[in-house]
Formats: structure tokens, sequence, C-alpha cells
């Protein structure tokens, strides 16, 4: 697919090799391209779309790394590889609470992994190279601008996400590598701060260390072996101190209780919510997918309790198909 590697990232901020004592290009060329296609009547087709492209970062033998929305219900994918080789991967599943995915190749790649390094060891103002598909012009030299806590509207939540500067152009499943060479999180958005008076765009990054403990779960079950999380199905962001509902996913559980847009979330089971992550620890506090969750609501002036019974986002996916 010639256009994952038609642009180029601008030469000043494209990594120099002698500025890092690593082997700079073994280490880009774990970084692959990848395009998978989703069948049109999948859940996540209208918001996600049908097809999707971005990178991963080969971390075992035939085994890549990458954000899960890019495999999401997937039934074909493949893998381009920096020299131009395509190979077929199969989508071995996603988790939804870090936000990773893993792709399995069917076909032989002959490079070498990205060694795994640590997250947490990371500061701010750290050197670091955000590798995509196609080496050193699509990659860039920046630096850790944050780690901080980032909840994001569609039900997620991380502790401690990494923010870096400048932004990648292409961040979705981009490899974030440290001084070390190793392979310390994965690409997930872009995001715009305002500095100096002027808008300046950072990528937020999933830390690595989030993978360890799931990562045989991963490639055995296509899933964390534990109990989902409650999921409401319903889009929401922080305006003011305030949780607002922004959407509503079709068929889900807010649907089907008939939560709207511009919904405000007072309280869940009778406690007061302060910010977007505290909804979304209180929500997960209940128990398992399947708890009933009491919502206290603000709605064109009026307060009202509503009880919605939460569900297991997996269900309403289509499960990867080896073929």
């Amino acid at each position: 697919m010639a256009s994952l590697t038609e642009w180029k990232v601008p030469p000043a901020i494209q990594p120099r090799p002698e500025d890092f004592s690593f082997d700079l290009e073994r280490a880009l060329s774990a970084v692959v391209g990848l395009h998978s296609i989703i069948p049109p009547d999948a859940f996540t087709a209208g918001t996600l779309g049908t097809e999707r492209a971005g990178n991963g970062v080969l971390i075992d033998r035939g085994l890549v790394l990458t954000i899960g929305y890019l495999i999401t219900e997937a039934e074909t994918v493949w893998l381009h590889l920096g020299d131009g080789q395509v190979v077929e991967g199969h989508a071995l599943g996603f988790d939804g609470e870090s936000g990773f995915g893993l792709v399995q190749a069917l076909g032989r790649i002959d490079l070498q992994p990205l060694p795994i390094g640590s997250s947490a060891a990371a500061k701010i103002n750290d050197r670091i190279v955000v590798g995509g598909v196609g080496g050193r012009t699509r990659s860039l030299a920046g630096r850790i601008a944050g780690k901080q806590e980032f909840p994001g509207y569609w039900e997620y939540l991380l502790d401690e996400a990494i923010f870096t500067f400048p932004a990648h152009p292409n961040w979705g499943g981009a490899g974030l590598i440290s001084e070390r060479g190793e392979l310390i999180g994965i690409g997930s958005l872009q995001l715009e701060r305002e500095r100096a008076g002027r808008p300046e765009y950072l990528n937020m990054v999933v830390p690595i260390d989030l993978l360890k403990p799931i990562l045989d779960d991963l490639r055995k079950f296509g899933r964390v072996n534990k109990p989902a999380r409650p999921w409401l199905g319903m889009f929401s962001t922080e305006i003011e101190g305030r949780v607002v509902v922004v959407g509503i996913t079709e068929k889900g559980p807010a649907a089907r209780a008939e939560l709207r847009a511009g919904d405000v979330v007072l309280a869940v089971n009778g406690e007061k919510i302060l910010s977007h992550a505290m909804f979304y620890r209180k929500l997960w506090a209940l128990g398992p997918a399947g708890v009933d969750v009491p919502l206290t609501l603000y709605r064109e002036g009026d307060t009202f309790d509503v009880e919605v019974k939460s569900s297991d986002r997996a269900r309403f996916l289509k499960g990867p198909k080896l073929h």
C-alpha cells in the first residue's frame, strides 16, 4: 500500500544516527506498516472506518504490537515492511483497558524484534524517537513532554500516559523508542495544547509497562483473562469540572436507558462526580460487566436518577478470524 510510505517527516526533526548510542537503522526496521480491512457491518465500522492504516512494532518472532483500534474487528490484516515486502497477518486480539492490539504475521519476517524497555524509567525531557514504517525519513526525534493521567472520551483511562513532542504525523501504532533503543510505548493519539498563545501538537502514547502483565493472555486468548469492566456505550468529556455526555453508541446500554447527548453526569451510585477520571473509576468499581449502574443526571433543568444495565463491550464486536 504505497500511501503508507509516500510522505516524509520534515528533515529538521528526523532522527540522526550520530545522536543516539544504539543502532538507529536496525531499531527502526522493526517498525512495520499495518493495513486492516473491517466488514461494513462491524460494530466499529461507522466510527473507525472499514479501512484503517498505521504502524506496528515487531516485538517477537512474527509478533507485532500495535494500537488496538487499528485491528478491532479486522477480517484482513496486511503488514508492510520498510523494504516494500508485504506479509499477511492475523489479528490475535486487543485489550480495551490498555488499548494495545497484537497481530501475528502469517509469513516470515526476517527482522530483529525491538527489545522492550521500561516506560516507568522514562523521564520528562528524555530524548526519544517516534518510529514510523519506512525508517529514518518517516520517524522523528523528540522529547517526552509529560507523563500524566489521561481519560479518553470512549470509556478509557490511563493512570499515566506518556506525551511526546513534536507530534508524529502518522502516530497510530508508532513505536516510542528510548535513548537505550528500547520500546517504551505505542502511539495512540494526536492532541493539541496551547503554549505561549499558539497551538502545539503532542502525541499521546500508551506506556509499554501495561503490556507486560497481559501479553501472555493476549497471545493465548485474544483478550485478558479476567472479568471485563462494565461498559455503558457512551462518549463523554469534562467541561468546567462536569462530565458531559457527547455521544451515545447505537444499541448500547446507554442508548437502551435513553441517555442523550448533553446529559451531565452528577453522581454514580450516589457519589458526586468531580472529574472525568473519577467518573470512570466509580463506574468500574461497581463490579464486572453486567452490573447495574445507578447514575444521577442533569438534563435541561431537571435532575433525575436512572439505572443502566452495563455490558461487556467485546460482546458487540466481531471476533478475529483466521483464514
